[in-house]
This record gives structure tokens, sequence and C-alpha cells, in this order.
């Protein structure tokens, strides 16, 4: 008994959605006991205990004597309900002096039986009549009936209770005017003496009452329902147009984090009122049935305090909320003739949900992140371009038109390899090497659970989405609740890791395949092998259930795909033609198709039944990693290790977008029940959600084709020169951002630039091995090194511009005369991958560092080692020089930059960053060092500690998702302009991004 699970779920209104989730439960885990299904004269004699027990106390306070026959007939009266007894001992309670006459009231007032319902009615009329003075004139009663009308019904409608003081701060009634209403109808309202707790209806049944004419037949109380929901709407537009402001918690702090803000001081900036404006205000405006038009008040509140409203919902932590409202609003708008309002809404959900994290973690990015992001003809953008912020003075450019990109949804410290949506397409299950499963909830983008896994492969909603699957590297398949996040059961049986597994589609069996050739069949209620089906002579990589459950699809790495009969367990067909490992496969939704994906960069269409092939879908760069179908199975959608999604039309063979975004391998998708989002999950980390009936490509950019690998400034700032993954090198002009040149040659991609001193001169290292020599004016190509047996990753000019030093992932440094072309020294030493070069102020001292951790210096006259530095804990990522030689800097991938004697290689300081950079470059007085993220202003020195300077410039300094002032956060960088390499020249920085594209960006400092 210890280990037994009880629940107690009790409501006194059992309707439809908890009527049909208990529906759902198998009758032998629950049991159902319903009151109202209780003998009468059980109820009725706890009634008349309950009233007892009650009147008897009200006789001790004052001269009240109710006979057993006065209970007798209020028990009769009562009609079974509790709220009746209860509403009335309150009634009487409240009379005080006039208790007793306030019973008598109750008794000449029922003098017929009828039903429950209809005394109840009497009791909330007799309640609501007393309230009135007697005293009153016609006129004051009429206005008294109004505000409390007003009042009432405001407090029947709100969607969460307010207290008594911001009831009247949303209503704009005074203070006075809600107690004096509500004084003597306690009997029906929880008036709390503590006025900051919320007023609350005792009962809901007072709420019904009071809505229903049918029920409230006095003109004088009954308030409607509709009417009041339109009061809601105007006093929460109207609070929120008059309280909210740009800074609402005036933080001054435009990178300030959520996570960080003082909940208190939100909680002044946003009282319980305005905050209830900011979360209910659509909902009210639905209820009330009214109708949207253009320049309506709900249009102008939008086109005037739109950010407002997002940046208050971000420091509430309610962008969720948010977001449904939006789209509940567009639904309103869709079928209302006010064509600008709902092309403004529409593109409030576009810009809500691209921008979510921003907004969610920062608001005050609101105005930052969220404008200078958005398209360029984005109808949120144009209407608030004035919020921008004056530091702003040249934003990045942007793509013109929102594309197929919904949302990239992050929170995964590791590659995604697997995503799935529930059947209701409500949640997405995404799958990381971090060791964990998320749900995510589809329509914001919130992340709703995050559950811990060993290391997972695969997951998989059962048919009713009650139930998702893992499988994992640790030889287990677990079962979780999806409500709960609760692991119900651990499949066990694997000899070795599970790689992939599938639901069959009636929920009755789960296919997984183990680190060999064989699948597994279970029972997936049981959890017992059914059966082992073997042929495949290399490993398994995917399987997948036919429609009806009768096929099984497996592919391997043996170049086939095997159709099995799931009944018997017998092989069917072997389907052949992909010349290298099948990574992925599965079946149209109509059954008449099979996809399988290949290592061969290719797509292959089947005939399900005959299995003969019907299409090659050729596109890929590279391995296609994961294939899903459209439910009317029309589109095919793959994905590919060359980062892209393609979507093709299964009919004809032909591709109809490439969708890009992801900057590294994609290796999941799949289709939302209804067809009309596609999520793919990629090694960079994230899941982005697309909109597969857009239709619109992405927008090409100036830039590269591919990954932008480096930038780097000219010495006088002028040029940026980029180097990319397309082979090429581009010249810019750093001011305008406009191409100069463009630098091909290389055969392979690039994987760093450098200037000369006089800046005439650019060097470029490639994959092909080599390093060239191009005229930075004319682009002319003037020389080409060679001689590295590997691909050069690193180059630098000596200060005095007569030498080039090289270095490669074959282990080896070049110093090469500038002049001449000629190969002076081959430096020999370290034991792994150089990946950086510095040369020393007066060109004798060479520093390069290795991916082993370490840093040598050598005597560029001699080719000789000096020292080997060691103390880092991670590759070394740049070095650099202090003006007088005697320094050396250091960065590396642990986050830390060191500051060495160059003479004895002693370790002087440790200076600990948030980030990696991978140039250094002392200042001219050695006052502050330049990094590719923006210069350090701090001052080393040999004998003490790092101290600060007086009258230290403005500085800007990226880290790897903000752009900072002076190390404070600044601008939020959106996944899609997370850079790959970046270098910073005053106010200007130069991105260079995954995506190919190299945007600019300028600061007011």
């Amino acid at each position: 008994m210890q280990k037994v699970q009880l629940r107690v779920f009790l409501t006194s209104r059992p309707e439809i959605p908890i009527r049909y989730g208990f529906n759902q439960i198998p009758d032998t885990e629950h049991q159902d006991f319903a009151l109202h299904n209780i003998s009468p004269s059980i109820v009725d004699h706890d009634i008349s205990i309950f009233l007892e027990y009650n009147l008897r106390l009200i006789g001790q306070e004052r001269s009240l004597d109710a006979c057993e026959e006065v209970v007798k007939y209020l028990v009769q009266i009562a009609g079974g309900l509790f709220i009746w007894a209860a509403t009335a001992c309150r009634f009487i309670r409240e009379g005080k002096r006039f208790a007793a006459k306030r019973l008598d009231t109750i008794l000449e007032g029922s003098g017929s039986v009828t039903a429950p319902e209809k005394h109840l009615d009497e009791i909330y009329i007799t309640v609501l009549k007393h309230s009135i003075t007697l005293e009153y004139t016609d006129k004051e009663k009429e206005e008294f009936y109004y505000i409390l009308r007003h009042i009432l019904g405001s407090i029947a409608v709100l969607f969460s209770p307010l207290s008594a003081h911001s009831l009247s701060r949303l209503l704009r009634v005074t203070k006075e005017d809600i107690d004096q209403t509500l004084e003597d109808l306690h009997s029906v309202l929880d008036v709390p003496k503590n006025q900051n707790r919320p007023l609350r209806l005792h009962h809901p049944s007072f709420r019904d009452f009071l809505l229903n004419n049918n029920r409230c037949k006095d003109p004088n109380f009954w308030v409607d329902e509709k009417q009041a929901h339109q009061t809601l709407t105007n006093s929460c537009i109207h609070l929120m147009s008059t309280f909210l402001k740009q800074d609402i918690c005036s933080f001054n702090t435009p990178g300030v984090l959520v996570s960080d803000a003082e909940s208190s001081r939100v909680e002044r900036s946003l009282p319980p009122e305005v905050q209830y404006a900011c979360l209910y205000w659509i909902q009210h405006f639905r209820k009330s049935g009214a109708r949207l038009c253009d320049d309506d008040q709900v249009h102008q509140f939008l086109q005037k305090h739109l950010l407002h409203w997002l940046e208050a919902l971000g420091w509430m932590r309610k962008i969720s909320e948010g977001i449904y409202a939006i789209a509940s609003l567009e639904s309103v708008a869709a079928v209302c003739d006010c064509p600008r309002l709902s092309e403004f809404v529409h593109d409030t959900k576009r810009f809500v949900l691209y921008n979510r994290p921003a907004i969610e973690q920062a608001p005050f990015q609101t105005y930052c992140s969220a404008l200078v992001f958005a398209p360029a003809m984005s109808i949120v953008r144009k209407q608030f371009k004035d919020c921008v912020p004056q530091w702003m003075r040249r934003p990045p450019e942007v793509e013109s038109n929102w594309n197929a990109l919904l949302q990239t949804l992050e929170g995964h410290s590791d590659s995604v390899i697997a995503v799935a949506f529930s059947p209701d397409g409500k949640l997405l299950a995404s799958a990381s090497y971090d060791k964990t499963v998320r749900l995510w909830d589809v329509g914001s983008g919130a992340a709703l659970q995050t559950l811990e896994c060993h290391s997972v492969n695969a997951v998989a909603f059962s048919p009713d989405g009650k139930l998702l699957a893992s499988v994992s590297r640790d030889k287990m398949v677990k079962l979780w609740d999806t409500d709960s996040a609760a692991a119900l059961q651990i499949l066990e049986g694997h000899l070795d890791s599970v790689g992939a597994m599938a639901f069959s589609p009636d929920g009755k069996l789960l296919a997984s395949i183990l680190n060999d050739t064989t699948v597994k069949l279970w029972d997936a209620s049981s959890g017992t092998t059914l059966q082992i089906l073997k042929g495949h002579s290399s490993l398994v990589n995917a399987v997948a259930f036919s429609p009806d459950g009768k096929l099984l699809a497996s592919v391997s790495k043996d170049k086939t795909v095997k159709l099995w009969d799931t009944s018997s367990g017998a092989a069917l067909q072997i389907l052949e033609g992909h010349l290298s490992s099948v990574r992925a496969v599965a079946f149209s939704p109509d059954g008449k198709l099979l996809a399988s994906a290949s290592s061969d960069k290719t797509v292959k269409l089947w005939d399900a039944n005959s299995g003969a092939a019907l299409q090659i879908l050729e596109g890929h760069l590279d391995s296609v990693g994961a294939v899903a179908f459209s439910p009317d199975s029309k589109l095919l959608a793959s994905v590919s290790s060359d980062t892209t999604v393609k979507l093709w039309d299964t009919g004809s063979g032909a591709a109809l977008q490439t969708l890009k975004g992801h900057s590294s391998f994609v290796n999941a998708v799949a289709f939302s029940p209804d067809g009309k989002l596609l999520a793919s999950a990629s090694y960079d980390k994230t899941i982005k959600l697309w909109d597969t009936g857009l239709g619109a490509a992405l927008q090409t950019l100036k830039g590269h084709s591919s990954f932008v690998s480096a930038v780097a400034f000219s010495p006088n700032g002028k040029l940026l020169a980029s180097a990319s993954n397309d082979t090429t090198v581009k010249l810019w002009d750093a001011r305008s951002g406009t191409t100069l040149q463009i630098l091909k040659g290389h055969s392979s991609l690039v994987n760093a630039v450098a200037f000369s001193p006089d800046g005439k001169l650019i060097a470029s290292a490639s994959y092909d091995t080599t390093v060239k020599l191009w005229n930075a004016s004319s682009g002319a190509a003037l020389q080409i090194f060679e001689g590295h047996l590997d691909f050069v990753s690193a180059v630098a000019f000596s200060p005095n511009g007569k030498l080039l030093a090289s270095a490669s992932r074959d282990k080896i440094v070049k110093l090469w005369d500038v002049g001449s072309g000629a190969l002076l020294y081959t430096l020999k030493g370290h034991l792994d991958f150089v990946n950086t070069v510095a040369f020393s102020p007066n060109s004798k001292l060479l520093a390069s560092a290795s991916y082993n951790k370490t840093i040598k210096l050598w005597d560029t006259g001699s080719g000789a080692v000096l020292q080997t530095l060691k103390g880092h804990l991670d590759f070394v990522s740049a070095v650099a020089f202090s003006p007088d030689g005697k320094l050396l800097m250091s960065a590396s991938n642990d986050e830390t930059i060191k500051l060495w004697d160059a003479g004895s290689g002693v370790a002087l300081q440790t200076f600990e960053l948030d980030t990696v950079v991978d140039t250094l470059l002392f200042s001219n007085d050695g006052t502050f060092v330049q990094t590719n993220r923006g210069p350090l202003h701090n001052v080393f020195l040999s004998d003490g500690p790092a101290v600060s300077l007086p009258n230290i410039p403005r500085s800007i300094f990226i880290k790897e998702r903000w752009v900072s002032l002076d190390m404070e956060n600044l601008l939020w960088l959106p996944s899609d302009y997370r850079l790959s390499c970046v270098a910073v020249r005053g106010s200007i920085v130069a991105f260079g991004c995954e995506s190919g594209r190299v945007s600019f960006m300028e600061f007011a400092l």
C-alpha cells in the first residue's frame, strides 16, 4: 500500500472537457461518485444539520429562534441545494438586528414548492433587493441600479478575480462606490477585509443567475453578458492606453533580462489591474461579440501601444498568452470587413512569433532587436520606425518580407536529432544530444516540459497523444505521460543501444532498431517482444509503419529498403537502387508511396505495393537524413547535411521550395497533422517551424552563397574582407556596405584573410592547401604560396610587411618572403592542428597556437623555437604581442585571455570572458586590446592586476547572442543573425553569418 497512487478530483460542474477527459480513462482506473445521485433523504438530512448549526449560531448572536418546523421548511425550500442553504444563512446573518425579519422574508417569499433553481433565484433576488435603501428617490435608485449592474456584471464576467482597489481603477469607479455597492451583498460575494485580496462570488450559480434574463426577471438586476464584456474591453483598452509606456519598469537598460528583474519592481510598475487588462482585453472583446473595423479603438490602440503591450507581457512572463490572444484577434478580423486591421494583426503575429526569444528574455528588445531585424516591409516595423533607438545609426540590411520561417525554438544545449508532432498538432517533441526531450506548445512556441533522459535517438507520440516514447543508446525505450511528464514504463531487452523506433497507427505495436542489423516489434501496452526481424546485412537506420499497420519498412546502411509483414514478421520485398547508406524512410498517409533518403544525396519515391521505383529527387548537396510526407500525401519534405529543408511535389517530383535558415546539419523533419506547419531539427541546437503554405522562398541578401568563415577590416578601417566556404573572398566598402571586389581563384573553401600593414595586399588561406596574395585595390591575384600538406587555417603579415606566416592542419607553420614568394622556414614542433599566428612589433618573433592548447614562440631570423607556453584548458584561438614586444596575450576556447612574459614564458594574469574571441590586437599605446568582438578596455600590467583606465571611450563588444556597449547587453541577435565570424572597428560591426550573409551595423557611441 505504500506505493498506491490515489487522486481525488472534486468539481461542482462536470462540464464537457471534464466528462470527455474521464471518458478516455478506462473504467477500471477511475470511479465516479456523483452527489446528485445520492438519495434525496440523505442530502436533506445533511442540509438540515447545516441549517440547524448555522441558525443556532445566529441565534446566539441575535434574537433569533428557528424552531424545528422552520428548519424543515427551509430544507424543503432548499430542494437539495447546499448553495441555497449557505446563501440563506449568510443573508440572515448579515441582517444583524434584522436577522429575524430576513428569515421571515425568506419564508414568506417561498410560499409554493417549485424547482430548486427557482428557490435559488428567489433568494438571489431577495438579497439584491435588500441592498437597495428604501429612502432612495426614484432617480437615485435608477443610478444605483446602473452602478450595481456595472460592478456586479464586471465581477461576474472577469476571467480572473480582482481586488476592490484594482477593480475601481479598471472600471474608473471610486473605491467608495464599490464599497457602498457591495456593502449588503456579502451573502453572495466574498468581500475580504484586506483591500488587496480579490473579490469572489461565493458560488458560480450567482453568475449564471445574473446573466440569464429568464432567471433574473427583474431588469434592474439583469446583466447583459455581451455588454458587460464590451464594457470591460473598453475599460481595459483605456487603462492600457493611459498607463503603458516604453520602459514601463524604468530599468533604463535595453539588455536587462526578465530573470534578473526583481518581481517586486515589476509588480509596482504593472499593478494587478494593468496586468489583467494586458492579459484579457482581447478575450473580453471576443466575448462581447463586437465586430472589428479599420480605425476602430482596437486598431488605434495597436497602432499606438502595440510595442508597449508586448513589453508589458514580457515583464509579466505572459508572451505565450499574448501570442494566443493575437491569433484569436486574427481569427475575428478574418471574418470582418477590416482589410488594414487584418493585415496589421497578421503582421503582428509574425512579428511576435519571430521575436519571441528576445521579447521573452529581455522585453525592452521589443523596441530594439524586434524592430531592427523585422523585414523592411513589415507593417509593425514601419508603424514604429521612430521607436528604433537613436544609438542604432545604421541597421543591418534585412529581407523585404516575412518568409516561410515562423519561429525558432531555442533551449537545447546540444544538437537536436528528432522531432515529432502530437496527433492533435498542439505539442511538438524534440530530442537532443543534451540528454533531454522537450515538449513545446506549437501555437506559441513555449517550452512546456523537459524530460531528463539518457542519450536519446528518437521520439514518437502514441496515436492518442497520451504517450511519448523515447529511445536511447542506453538500450532502453521509455514511455512518458505527455501531461505530467512522468516516466510510465521502461521497455528493456535490446542487447545494444536503441537507434530509432515507431508506433503502429493503432498504437498497439512499437518497432525499435538496435545498433545492429535487427528490428524488434513490441506490444506497446505490455512491453512484450513479439517479433525480431532479421535480414539486413548492415546497421538498420530507420523504420516506418504503413498507414494500415500491416507493413513495416526498414532501411539500412546496406543501401536497401526492406518491407516486412508486421503480423508474421516475414520479409516481403527488398528495394534496391541507392548508391550509399539509406538513412530514412516514410510511407505516404494514403499508403501508396514510400520515400527513402540516402547518403547518396538523393530521395527515392517507390510504389508501396509493387516496390517499383517512381522518382529520384535530386538537388541536395549532401547526405539526406530524414523525409516526411504531408497529411494529404501531395508534399514530401527532406532535410540534409547541406543545412537545407526541401519541399517536393510527390506527383511530379519537382522541387517546390528550399528552406534555408539552419546553420548546421538538419537531422529531422515532421509535418503537423493539418499540414500547415513543418518542423525541422538541426545540429545548430534549434528547432524551426515553417509555414508550408506561404510559398515564399527566402530572399537572397548580399553576401556569400555559403558559410562566412572570416572577416577582417583593413588597417584604416575603410575596407572589409570576407572569406567563405563558397571559395571566394569579397571586398566591401565598410561605410556603405557595397561590394567592391570578388576575389576568385581558390578551389576550396577559404578559411582566413589578412591585410598587409599598408592595406595594399590581402592574403587568403584555403582548404585547397594554398595561400593566395591579392592586390586590394584591383583584386588581381599576385602570388600563390604552396607547400602545406593540409588545409591552411591562418595567415598573418609581419609589421614590416616583409614576411607572411601561414599555419595549417598539417601541424606546420611556414614563413614566406612577401616580395619574392620564397619559402624561408618550415617551423615544426606542434603536435596538433595550428590555428593562429602573430608577429611581434619588431617582426623578430612569431607566436603560433595549436589545438593541443599550447603556444610556441619562434625566432623569425633562424626559425628556432624559443618557448612553449602551456596553461589554457582548451585550444588557443588567438595570440598578440604588446606594442613593446615584452608581453604576449592569448585567447582560448576556454573563454579566458592570458597574459604572458614573452621573454620567460611565464603566465602573468588570466582574464575571464563569457565568450570566445578569435582575434587579438593591442592598441598602439597598449592601453586596450582590440578583439574581433570589440575592444577590451582593461590594461594588463606584468607586476599587478588589471586596472581600469580613466575616461575610457565607449565601445562595442560582440557576445554570442548580444551586441554589447561597454560589456552591457544592448542588442539581441536573432538566431538567423548569429555570427560565424565578426569584426568590430570603432562604431562599425561586420557580421559574417553561417547562411553566407555579410551584414554591417553602425552604432552611435
